[in-house]
């Protein structure tokens, strides 16, 4: 079926451009007429044409334009807008060029009868799973607005917590460059000097410079081995960690490396908190919210185990059961998801528990650098000692070859 590039305007006067698979162009017309644009142009594209859509495909939709989204969008509905008017609101208000079309599409698959998570279903490189999830829980709970916030809020507060790694990690990382060029100038301009030297006097070099010395021999012979290998190691890693096994491997070992997978852990803890109490507050069945949870929680280790909690209140033995067995959850979350299960009052706790590691995962954050420091320490000073050993050995077996010369 060929493809049709067209220009159209909006009722007020915005240009808009895109693409429509159609029969002919009377379609994309009528479909236009439909959605209430007017026509300007409409072409046939050519099969393989490279047109402005092919580099929108590039143009990157960050955090903050999907938070600006949603937060607009649930304003518009809050303050009672029809839906298609508060797609207008939106579309006529988004400066991302890619985004914008993204909301043409989507205004269209709603118009012509879908579900506004199945059409953003059909954006996955724009909307992430856990986005349409609840999305779709949104709908069915009739809190779309409240969900559309908390999505905002959750995208704040995880955009947030990356900075706050980034800005505590700036030091060690800008420390360990250093080092890198340090030891690289040592390689290139230093340790060949000695090798030179002491191939003169015949005589041995210490050990950390013969290391060193090897050292760059292999990247001097070898750099395009090593690329090579460094490369494919990278890609066969994310191939790996994309299929469901490398998944579940990838998530478990994140959760138990030292200092940051303390970090990763609480932060699962609290988006399964958060979002196990927002869709019970929606009026979902404690099934379809466990599922959604599931798919939602950003750790397959912890979905596994909602599976599992899944099946089991499934079975009438409530959920508390499988979280004790998991060695996942700590006891505290255990004893205050069993306090919501028997006064009924889940939300509430569920909450609270959210609100509790959202406030643990400040605090580690916060004691990164002190918590790096220790390791940084030992790093620097091994490499340095290294260095040092291999440096100036070199000069004191010199020194030593001069006094037997001169004796």
């Amino acid at each position: 079926m060929p493809v049709f590039r067209y220009r159209a305007r909006d009722k007020y006067g915005s240009l808009f451009t895109g693409t429509i698979e159609t029969v002919n162009r009377d379609g994309v017309a009528s479909q236009l007429d439909n959605l209430g644009y007017h026509p300007v142009s409409i072409e046939e594209q050519a099969p393989g044409a490279l047109g402005a859509d092919f580099f929108e495909r590039f143009t990157r939709i960050s955090p903050e334009d999907l938070i600006i989204f949603s937060r607009q969008l649930a304003t518009l509905i809050s303050a009672g807008l029809p839906f298609m008017t508060s797609f207008e609101s939106l579309i006529e208000q988004t400066q991302n060029k890619r985004l914008k079309n993204v909301i043409v599409q989507v205004r269209k698959d709603v118009e012509s009868g879908g579900s506004f998570s199945d059409a953003l279903a059909k954006h996955p490189s724009v909307f992430s799973h856990l986005y349409v999830s609840m999305i779709r829980a949104g709908e069915a709970g009739g809190v779309l607005d409240e969900i559309l916030q908390r999505l905002a809020a959750l995208a704040e507060h995880e955009a947030e917590t990356r900075a706050r790694i980034k800005a505590a990690t700036r030091y060690p990382k800008i420390v360990i460059v250093a080092l890198g060029i340090a030891f690289v100038i040592l390689l290139q301009f230093v340790v060949p000097r000695f090798a030179a030297m002491y191939a003169d006097f015949k005589v041995q070099l210490p050990l950390p410079t013969r290391i060193l010395i090897g050292i760059n021999n292999v990247f001097e012979h070898y750099w395009w081995l090593i690329l090579i290998v460094v490369l494919f190691s990278v890609f066969a890693s994310r191939a790996y960690i994309r299929t469901p096994a490398g998944r579940l491997r990838w998530d478990g070992i994140k959760i138990k490396l030292p200092i940051f997978g303390p970090i990763f852990l609480k932060t699962a803890l609290s988006r399964f908190a958060r979002v196990f109490g927002t869709l019970t507050r929606s009026g979902l069945s404690i099934l379809q919210t466990l599922e959604i949870v599931s798919q939602t929680v950003g750790n397959t280790v912890i979905s596994r185990v909602v599976d599992n909690i899944r099946d089991s209140a499934r079975q009438g033995r409530g959920v508390v059961q499988p979280m004790q067995v998991s060695r996942v959850f700590p006891p505290v979350v255990v004893q205050m998801v069993a306090i919501g299960e028997q006064t009924g009052n889940m939300e509430e706790m569920l909450m609270k528990v959210s609100e509790y590691y959202d406030q643990e995962v400040e605090y580690s954050i916060r004691n990164l650098a002190t918590s790096i420091e220790p390791l940084l320490l030992a790093v620097i000073g091994g490499v340095v000692l290294f260095l040092a050993l291999a440096i100036f050995m070199p000069w004191w077996n010199l020194i030593n070859v001069f006094k037997g010369g001169g004796g």
